[in-house]
């Protein structure tokens, strides 16, 4: 095959991204997992690149962990996403950015239901008008927010002020990306590269310096699942999920993982410390785990962001490993202060895996 044709083929792999005047919504999820990189991404298009981004502090939850653990009817669901259409509305923008990897499946989906049954547009309409009193126009361009780092990946490179790689010895660092379910195995149209070649995280990791990993259970689950780990007699399952990645990963010796759900950190980082404390075991160096970042706090990172700034104190893993190998400065005194200066305590340290 000509390149031509293989680069009108990828075409088809491709989405379109607004570029400015977004209406952003956040994660229930992640303000209580990781709250600094909603912050982080806010901090980038305003400060950065100087993009109108508005949130309305309204906006509720897309109630997507209910509809997928069958808590409460689609109807209901697609009620409470018309509302958000709605503030969107309100506020006068048509370009729609959600934080959240399951929101994001999960406006697709009614979006999709909309286009093919507009009868249940209107049931939409009219719960919501008679709820509420209000109406909404459906978005002209709907994307999540690792679309738009992803799209301003070149943008973010210019003004770097580190890159991903070590510094001692030059060589790239090795990056696991982790893509999140719901991106694009729902809707495959809807992701960067579609579900069988995801480039949404790979894009930001060669942009920036990095080498991307391939490994046998590259495209696993990484444990969430919901009703995996919603319901306590499930979180075995959830937990061998998790292990089942790390196996296959360690032999290729991954220096970070990249994500872009707000569950996936949160569990690639956390069982990763259960693991260590009932097995013993790690799957970083000498002893050490393989921190866990989004891609708002890698591109932070990457900016020059202050690391306990961007929230990284808040990760189980340690942090301090990666940031050494990258060269970026930062204060371990400064590590669990919060605003003002006030110290937060300092969290009882694993008994199995490096912290230093």
């Amino acid at each position: 095959m000509d390149i031509e044709g293989k680069r009108n083929i990828w075409k088809e792999y491709q989405k379109e991204i607004a570029d400015d005047h977004y209406f952003y919504v956040r994660s229930c999820v992640r303000q209580n997992f990781f709250p600094g990189a909603e912050t982080v991404f806010l901090r980038i298009l305003r400060d950065l690149l100087n993009k109108d981004i508005f949130e309305n502090p309204s906006h509720t939850s897309c109630s997507g962990i209910c509809y997928h653990s069958d808590i409460i009817p689609f109807e209901t669901t697609m009620t409470v996403i018309a509302r958000q259409f709605s503030l969107m509305t309100d506020a006068g923008y048509k370009n729609f950015v959600t934080s959240c990897i399951t929101s994001f499946g999960l406006y697709s989906e009614v979006m999709e239901t909309w286009r093919h049954f507009p009868e249940k547009k209107d049931q939409a309409r009219e719960f919501l008008r008679k709820a509420t009193g209000r109406d909404f126009e459906v978005p002209v361009n709907v994307a999540h927010a690792s679309d738009i780092i992803f799209k301003f990946r070149k943008e973010i490179a210019a003004k770097a002020k580190y890159r991903l790689i070590n510094r001692e010895t030059g060589k790239p660092l090795r990056v696991v990306e982790h893509i999140g379910c719901h991106y694009s195995k729902m809707f495959p149209e809807k992701g960067i590269g579609g579900a069988e070649y995801p480039y949404v995280l790979i894009g930001m990791i060669e942009e920036w310096g990095g080498e991307v990993v391939d490994y046998p259970e590259r495209r696993h689950c990484c444990g969430f699942g919901f009703r995996q780990y919603l319901v306590r007699a499930n979180r075995g399952l959830s937990l061998s999920c998790s292990k089942k990645k790390f196996d296959s990963m360690e032999p290729y010796h991954p220096e970070l993982i990249l994500t872009n759900c707000p569950g996936c950190p949160m569990f690639l980082d956390r069982w990763q410390y259960v693991m260590s404390e009932m097995e013993g075991k790690t799957y970083g160096p000498d002893g050490e785990a393989i921190p866990v970042f989004t891609y708002e706090e890698l591109a932070g990172l990457v900016l020059g962001y202050d690391p306990w700034d961007i929230g990284l104190q808040v990760h189980q893993v340690p942090v301090e490993p990666l940031l050494r190998k990258m060269g970026i400065p930062f204060d371990p005194e400064k590590k669990f202060l919060g605003p003002g200066g006030k110290f937060m305590g300092e969290p009882q340290l694993p008994a199995n895996f490096i912290c230093k």
